[in-house]
């Protein structure tokens, strides 16, 4: 039986009205070995669709399979809805993409992928432990870890305001593997002071608190209550609220959220980019996408953009992390070419080519992948994307918001942004006790 997908009331009818309405495509009798289809996440980055579908082409005249390819947006959760109602119809695409918690949410439907993964793992290093944490199910991988879509979301500032306020970004973390004392400095709290002067400036650091359709604001929050230790649950159920730790956090809140732009309750995932990309915005958090799109049609900010990583708080550095799959509907009519392509697709000669179509937008979660040049070479200005791979000198580490909590409580935690909403009582004007008790209530509901 299919997990139910654990939203927020309003975004559960969406997916009841999806499942009825959203047309499911390549509806096929059994008869079609000679097919396969595909549904991948429509690449925010300009031209990244297009290597894809052309690796597809190869593939398919190599194996003589016709292959259809679907890009699906993630923009009003469309490839999230998409993948429920397939899984819940048991027809539909024979392989989709699937971020984060999708996985947990659609595990019974996906068909193990273990053989397919000792493989990978054999030839592209050990994985991530977050992605092997989401890819997971039972013991079995039940989906395939991809660079497509995978990302870290460190901080992309304008070079020049930082430096008329007395910070030089590039100095901070150039491009070469040191260390140095500007990254000491570089906390939550000097965030904070930063944050301020720019909502002085009317450069207000883009940072959004909306619902489940702003994960760069879950993500970017998620890494910040992990930087002063703030758990909400822990992984046997325990509710942790009324620690030190959040305390901590929420007073900090009370600070940061001030310095929010007017409109941030209203975000979702556009709309930092944007931000960034009228020349509004002194910083924000996000994978190089917004770069890019700058690089096209703003190329003055553009050029004018440095990415490095996050803010350290008490408990240390964590950088937002969000991560993608590939995963094979267990109602299939064609799952060993399914899975043939994904793995063919996984392969660094493969991989390489995608992450310089996306300016090193796409990061492989696997060790061996990561010393492509891309990152270095990116421009301009050349190596601005340099320190957004996560790499060891930064003494960061990757952050899964609510990965703390058990995988059934997470998914919940995450959907329904109750960072996000936290932060924006704060901002409100709610006390903490009230912003807990109201924590306490979700939290005790999802338990249930």
């Amino acid at each position: 039986m299919t997990k139910p997908y654990r939203l927020s009331r309003r975004q559960a009818l969406r997916i009841g009205a999806a499942a009825t309405a959203l047309p499911l495509v390549h509806i096929r009798s059994a008869g079609a070995a000679g097919k396969v289809s595909i549904g991948f996440w429509d690449h925010w980055v300009p031209g990244g669709n297009d290597v894809m579908q052309k690796q597809v082409d190869t593939w398919a005249a190599q194996n003589k399979v016709e292959a259809h390819v679907d890009f699906i947006t993630s923009t009003g959760n469309k490839l999230q809805l998409t993948g429920v109602a397939e899984a819940q119809a048991k027809t539909g695409h024979d392989a989709l993409a699937f971020f984060n918690w999708d996985v947990y949410n659609v595990a019974d439907a996906l068909e193990p992928m273990d053989d397919v993964m000792q493989r990978l793992i054999a030839k592209n290093g050990a994985v991530d432990a977050n992605a092997e944490y989401l890819a997971k199910a039972k013991g079995h991988w039940v989906a395939v870890p991809s660079s497509s879509g995978t990302q870290t979301k460190p901080p992309c500032a304008r070079i020049s305001w930082f430096k008329q306020h007395g910070l030089d970004v590039q100095a901070m973390y150039p491009v070469s593997k040191e260390h140095n004392a500007l990254q000491d400095a570089w906390t939550w709290d000097a965030f904070a002071k930063y944050a301020e002067a720019a909502a002085k400036d009317g450069m207000t650091f883009a940072l959004g608190m909306g619902g489940g359709g702003n994960t760069d604001a879950t993500d970017t929050h998620g890494a910040l209550f992990k930087a002063f230790g703030a758990t909400l649950i822990d992984d046997k159920g325990n509710i942790q609220l009324k620690s030190d730790a959040v305390r901590q956090v929420l007073e900090f809140a009370q600070r940061l959220t001030k310095a929010y732009p007017a409109d941030a309750v209203s975000y979702d995932d556009a709309s930092n980019n944007r931000a960034l990309i009228s020349g509004k915005s002194a910083l924000i958090f996000n994978p190089p996408s917004a770069w890019a799109v700058a690089k096209r049609d703003a190329p003055q900010v553009a050029a004018d953009c440095w990415t490095f990583p996050a803010p350290a708080g008490p408990k240390g550095r964590f950088v937002p992390t969000l991560d993608y799959f590939w995963g094979v509907y267990g109602f299939s009519t064609n799952k060993t070419a399914a899975k043939e392509l994904i793995e063919y697709l996984m392969q660094p000669e493969q991989v390489e080519p995608r992450c310089v179509a996306t300016s090193g937008y796409d990061l492989p979660p696997y060790a061996g992948l990561l010393d492509f040049k891309v990152w270095e070479e990116v421009e301009p200005p050349k190596g601005t994307v340099y320190n957004y791979p996560n790499r060891p000198w930064h003494n960061q580490q990757p952050s899964l918001t609510a990965a703390e909590a058990s995988q059934d409580i997470a998914v919940q935690i995450y959907n329904r942004a109750i960072h996000n909403q936290m932060m924006a009582r704060i901002r409100e004007g709610q006390t903490i006790p009230q912003v807990i008790a109201w924590a306490q209530d979700e939290l005790e509901g999802f338990a249930r």
